[in-house]
Parts: structure tokens; C-alpha cells; sequence
């Protein structure tokens, strides 16, 4: 699994979160390719909740 298909099993939407925040972005995409992904949900837990609220995926059904 990439970075990018994480963001999206979180409902995140990648690409705005690049486009917004590329530094972050980059150094979270650089520590999920070095670590399990539950350790770096674990990690990022109340993170990534934070990042959800600012960049939902709009899913249309």
C-alpha cells in the first residue's frame, strides 16, 4: 500500500492535502514508507483526524 491509497482508506483527499501542504505531506509520506501502517496511524492518530476535517474526500455515490 502507498501513502496516497491510505489517505484515501482514511478519507483523505491526497491530492489537496499535497497541494496544500506539500511539506507535511512529504514527511508523512516518507515515515508510511518506513513503518507499518498501524504503527503510523498510531502514531498520527489525532493527526490524521485533523487532516481529515480539512481535506474530506468527497465520495460520489
Amino acid at each position: 500500500m502507498d501513502f496516497e491509497s491510505y489517505c484515501v482508506s482514511k478519507k483523505i483527499d491526497a491530492s489537496k492535502f499535497k497541494q496544500s501542504e506539500p511539506e507535511r505531506f512529504a514527511e508523512w509520506e516518507l515515515l508510511f514508507a518506513n513503518v507499518h501502517p498501524n504503527s503510523f496511524t498510531e502514531q498520527k492518530k489525532f493527526l490524521i483526524n485533523k487532516i481529515r476535517r480539512l481535506y474530506l474526500l468527497q465520495i460520489s455515490v
